[in-house]
C-alpha cells in the first residue's frame, strides 16, 4: 500500500501519520470518471469522433450502398462493417494520440507525474475512456447500418464471441498504438495533422472507405501490416453472411491470422509505449 506522510500539527516536525493512498484501482476508476466527464465536455471532439463516421457511412452508402458486393451482400453492409473497425480506432489510436500530445504539452502530464497517484492509475483512466467511446461508437453506427443498409445483428453465439475478442484486441491494439503515438508530434498544434492524415490514409488500404477487394494490390499489401485491416475483416465475419468470405483475399475469414496479429500489435504497442513515452514536452 503507497502511503503519504502528512503534518499532524501546525509548526510540529516530529509528529507525523501516514496516510494510506486508495488503490490503483480506485484511483484508475476515479480518473476513468474524469477523464469520460472531459470527454464529453468537449462538443468540438464528441461532434468529430462521433458523427463524421456516422456521416460519412450515411454518404458513401447512399451512393453505392444498394450495389451488390456479392450474392446476398450490399455494399453498404460491407461499409458498415468497415466503418464499425475505423470508429473504434478513431475513439482509440486518433483521439488517445492527440490528447495525450496535447495534455504533454499543457503541463498536465508533468503535474500529474509530480503527484503521489501511480501513472497505473493515468493509463488506466484513458482505458476506461477508451471503452466508453468504442462501446458508444459501435453502437451508433450499427444503428446506422440496421436504419439505411439492412444490416442484421446476428443471431449465432460464435459470432457475438468473434464480435467480443475482435473489439476488445482491437481496442487495445489501438490504444496503445495511440499512446505511442503521441510522441511523434512536436507540439499540441501539429498533433492533429500528424496523426489524422496517416489515420486517413490507413482507412482507405484497409478496406474502410474502399472494398477491400477494390483497393490495388499493393495498397492491400500495406495495409495488411496494420491492425486495421484485420479489425476490418473481422467486423465483417461478425455482420455479413457467410458468402461474404469470398470478398476477401484469402477467400475465409481468417480468424487465426486476425488474432495473431492484432495480438503482434498489442505486444508492438506496449514495446513502443515503455519506449517512447514522455510525461514532459520536448521543448
Amino acid at each position: 500500500m503507497t502511503e503519504r506522510t502528512a503534518t499532524v500539527g501546525p509548526g510540529t516536525s516530529t509528529d507525523r501519520a501516514a496516510v494510506p493512498l486508495p488503490s490503483a484501482w480506485r484511483l484508475g476508476a476515479a480518473r476513468g470518471a474524469i477523464e469520460v466527464k472531459a470527454f464529453f465536455r468537449d462538443k468540438m471532439a464528441v461532434a468529430f469522433i462521433f458523427g463524421l463516421p456516422s456521416i460519412l457511412l450515411i454518404l458513401l452508402g447512399s451512393i453505392f450502398g444498394s450495389q451488390a458486393a456479392a450474392h446476398g451482400v450490399t455494399v453498404g453492409q460491407l461499409f458498415t462493417a468497415g466503418m464499425i473497425a475505423g470508429g473504434i480506432m478513431s475513439t482509440s489510436f486518433q483521439y488517445l494520440a492527440i490528447g495525450i500530445a496535447t495534455e504533454r504539452e499543457t503541463g498536465m502530464l508533468k503535474r500529474l507525474s509530480g503527484t503521489p497517484i501511480p501513472p497505473t492509475a493515468y493509463f488506466a483512466g484513458k482505458v476506461v475512456q477508451v471503452m466508453v467511446c468504442t462501446v458508444s461508437e459501435t453502437v451508433l453506427l450499427v444503428a446506422v447500418g440496421m436504419l439505411f443498409y439492412h444490416l442484421h445483428l446476428p443471431t449465432q453465439p460464435g459470432r457475438w464471441w468473434t464480435f467480443a475478442w475482435v473489439f476488445v484486441l482491437g481496442s487495445a491494439a489501438c490504444a496503445l498504438t495511440g499512446i505511442a503515438a503521441s510522441s511523434v508530434p512536436r507540439s499540441a498544434a501539429s498533433a492533429t495533422p500528424v496523426i489524422t492524415l496517416p489515420f486517413t490514409v490507413l482507412q482507405f488500404v484497409s478496406g474502410v472507405y474502399v472494398p477491400f477487394n477494390d483497393v490495388p494490390r499493393w495498397m492491400g499489401d500495406v495495409g495488411s501490416v496494420f491492425p486495421l485491416k484485420w479489425m476490418a475483416q473481422g467486423m465483417r465475419s461478425v455482420f455479413l453472411p457467410e458468402q461474404g468470405a469470398a470478398l476477401e483475399p484469402a477467400g475465409t475469414w481468417e480468424h487465426g491470422r486476425i488474432a495473431l496479429v492484432l495480438a503482434v500489435w498489442i505486444v508492438a504497442g506496449l514495446v513502443l509505449c515503455t519506449k517512447t513515452f514522455r510525461w514532459q514536452s520536448r521543448n
